[in-house]
């Protein structure tokens, strides 16, 4: 049964940093990739943040220069680094695993940020 479990959300003011953690349950190479999603309220979950298992990254437009996503594979844990947060950015966010030739994606229980002006 793979879980990923988030943490490290919380209320942070505009310009401050956050850092959430998502934890795999297993291998994070069991995952062709990983990724950080996030869910405004009464809008779709968009991606933040990707890393493939090669070590490939993406980011949404919005976040570029802002957010970095790592991982460290001993602790089969992947990071979402956040500064100069705005309220914009105020969602609840998700941590996700893509796995298999399926792509059957795994997601975490969520983690709130809310950005205060």
């Amino acid at each position: 049964q793979v879980q990923l479990v988030e943490s490290g959300g919380g209320l942070v003011q505009a310009g401050g940093s956050l850092r959430l953690s998502c934890a795999a349950s297993g291998s994070i190479f069991s995952f062709n990739a990983m990724g950080w999603y996030r869910q405004a309220p009464g809008k779709q979950r968009d991606m933040v943040a990707t890393i493939t298992i090669g070590g490939s990254t993406n980011y949404a437009d919005s976040v570029k220069g802002r957010f970095t996503i790592s991982r460290d594979t001993a602790k089969n844990t992947v990071y979402l680094q956040m500064n100069s947060l705005k309220p914009e950015d105020t969602a609840v966010y998700y941590c996700n695993g893509r796995r298999g030739t399926s792509l059957r994606d795994y997601w975490g229980q969520g983690t709130q940020v809310t950005v205060s002006s």
